[in-house]
């Protein structure tokens, strides 16, 4: 016989057996109805409910949803959840799931806002009910980034309920998650309510300091912009206002204004009306919309610098350090600039291996954030004094290979190369002598150490230089060629009692004599650099300015050719074929045109960046006075 303990466990699991059965065949009774509310279809759930009246409260899934919780996901079946809130009983909006989720809770997780306000018009307490996870709907709408539905709920949520949504942890999880979906009006809203999330922090919870400063394109430093783009930026204002005409009562006084302020308020007119009209371009509507939210994240900074500065001292850190340390590593140039305002002892902030900010900004290849701190003049000759838990001075960690995430911002292992042999010699500058040969914990001076991490891309750059140089050697063999051959064989042919050319006279075959000439000449010495670059020794000093330097010559040489070239060939074709039809001359151009033009799209981005890099200003600029206050009140 089996023992009382047996005997109720076996009680136990056929009752949860049976609850099972019943579940599972609720469920299956429900299925037509699930169905109807996911379609919306209100005619099918009002003749199922006519014969189930029950059913209007009844779960109808498999994690206790009733059919209220399956409509509030469907932001297509408004209408349909507009007639079943007017029908259902009172209180039954409060109903939970297995995870005590209400209606709401699923109409925050889906940021279905029209069902979200027809559930508060009828229930206004149901956004003050917790779930199992202690989250309002409000901190479900910031979690799953529906800023809508986030905002009409910041509306009804009451402040008074507890624990305080708006502090604390759950106030933590909220302005966390807003600020990490990029909503910075929302996050400044949350913190006139709180001042004290700003400076909370829970089980290593990261706070919103961090979270922002490592969101680079919140901030005109980390927004990639097309030159038309930058254009439009700087110009479109923050906001985009109506002109706003003079009230009556100012009639008076307006008239006594000089004829300068008149001119004024009309061009203030027209510039609001300009930008009134424009800003409804998408185009533009997108750079304006890019420009407000910079402007807020920057306005966001400065309000958590604000509230940290209250508390937090340079021993602790534990706000300031991981945030700017973060910022340094990222590249967040506004994030940086803020706190440093704010908090100027933060530059000696220390990393868990003893990297300060000058060694993370030289780790990451950030050269804005070294240029930044460098400008601290009472602080730039100690740059090079720390050494990290390896021993590794500045110039040790120069010589380490960049991030990939860094690396790849250049085109070509040759250029990449050089810029890596860039940030090397410009550290170089700032260090003592002693440093250059001083050793590591590893026995290794700096030069070993660029060496070493090095000597793939060394390899990769040689390999990247010398199938440039080929192919540019095959394309200007060929219009070498040309050019020589068109050089024979003139357009028109010769004379037949002097030799001389039959056009020669004509000013197109001047032009042509000229382009064909400058065609061949161009194309050689092409040739000539590419040969160069091919017969090269391709050692790590050679990337710094020999290579580049012939590659971009070669490239500049065969961009003539082409152009020149076609230049050639439209005149020719002019001489023989457009004698006395200058129409003809359009069609030539843009055929001519069009080569040159895939070159150029095809080219130039590689052609630019290598000129900038071989001839451009060093990577550290020089410092000036006042320029982190400056950069942080722009």
């Amino acid at each position: 016989m089996a023992s009382p303990s047996v005997q109720l466990g076996q009680t136990i699991a056929s009752g949860s057996k049976a609850e099972e059965n019943k579940v599972e065949k609720d469920i299956s009774f429900y299925l037509p109805l699930y169905k109807a509310a996911i379609r919306g279809d209100w005619e099918t759930a009002k003749t199922f409910f006519e014969l189930n009246p029950d059913a209007i409260t009844a779960t109808i899934a498999r994690n206790l949803e009733s059919v209220l919780h399956v409509t509030a996901a469907r932001t297509e079946a408004i209408q349909f959840m507009d007639e079943l809130v007017r029908r259902m009983p009172p209180g039954a909006l409060s109903q939970t799931d297995k995870f005590k989720q209400t209606a709401l809770h699923v109409a925050a997780k889906y940021g279905n806002v029209k069902a979200a306000k027809l559930l508060v018009d009828r229930d206004p307490g149901l956004p003050n009910l917790w779930d199992s996870s202690d989250l309002l709907p409000l901190h479900l709408a910031a979690l799953f980034g529906h800023k809508e539905t986030l905002s009409y709920l910041l509306t009804v949520t009451s402040a008074n309920v507890q624990p305080n949504p708006f502090s604390d942890v759950p106030g933590l999880t909220l302005i966390n998650s807003v600020v990490t979906f990029g909503f910075y009006d929302v996050a400044l809203d949350l913190l006139q309510r709180n001042p004290k999330l700003a400076t909370t922090k829970y089980r290593g919870t990261k706070t919103p300091l961090s979270i922002i400063a490592g969101n680079t394109s919140a901030f005109p430093s980390g927004a990639c912009l097309s030159f038309l783009q930058r254009v439009i930026y700087h110009r479109v204002p923050v906001k985009l206002k109506k002109f706003s005409g003079l009230k009556r009562g100012q009639d008076i006084e307006n008239q006594s204004q000089t004829t300068r302020k008149k001119l004024s308020s009309v061009c203030s007119k027209l510039h609001s009306s300009f930008w009134e009209v424009i800003g409804t371009v998408p185009y533009v509507k997108h750079i304006h919309d890019l420009k407000s939210t910079h402007h807020q994240a920057i306005k966001l900074v400065k309000c958590l610098c604000r509230e940290v500065i209250q508390v937090e001292n340079l021993k602790s850190g534990a706000i300031i350090k991981p945030a700017i340390t973060w910022a340094t590593i990222l590249g967040t140039y506004e994030v940086v600039a803020e706190i440093l305002k704010s908090f100027p002892g933060a530059i000696w902030a220390l990393d868990q291996d003893h990297h300060d900010l000058f060694q993370l900004a030289v780790m990451n290849r950030q050269e804005t954030i070294f240029n930044l701190l460098y400008d601290l003049d009472e602080h730039a000759h100690l740059v090079t004094q720390n050494v990290d838990n390896f021993e590794d001075n500045i110039l040790h960690l120069a010589g380490k290979l960049a991030p990939p995430r860094r690396l790849s911002l250049v085109t070509g292992a040759a250029l990449q190369m050089q810029r890596e042999l860039q940030w090397y010699k410009a550290v170089e500058q700032f260090v003592r002598p002693s440093y250059k040969v001083k050793e590591n914990s590893a026995g290794k001076t700096p030069a070993m150490v660029f060496t070493e991490e090095h000597k793939d891309l060394v390899a990769e750059g040689e390999k990247w230089l010398k199938d440039t140089a080929n192919s540019g050697i095959i394309a200007a063999v060929l219009i070498a060629t040309v050019g020589f051959a068109s050089a024979i064989t003139i357009p028109g042919g010769n004379r037949t009692d002097n030799g001389f050319p039959i056009f020669n006279r004509q000013k197109p075959f001047i032009l042509f004599a000229f382009a064909n000439s400058l065609s061949l000449c161009a194309s050689t010495a092409s040739v000539l650099m590419f040969l160069s670059i091919l017969n090269s020794r391709c050692a790590e000093a050679d990337f710094l300015f020999t290579l580049p330097n012939k590659l971009i010559i070669g490239l500049i040489n065969l961009f003539l050719s082409i152009a020149s070239m076609m230049i050639a060939f439209g005149a020719t074709m002019y001489i023989v074929f457009g004698r006395g039809k200058s129409l003809i001359i359009v069609p030539l151009a843009l055929l001519a045109c069009l080569p040159v033009t895939l070159f150029i799209s095809l080219q130039y981005g590689l052609l630019k960046d290598m000129i900038k890099s071989t001839y451009g200003p060093s990577i550290f600029g020089k410092p000036s006075k006042s320029f982190i206050a400056d950069k942080a009140e722009g």
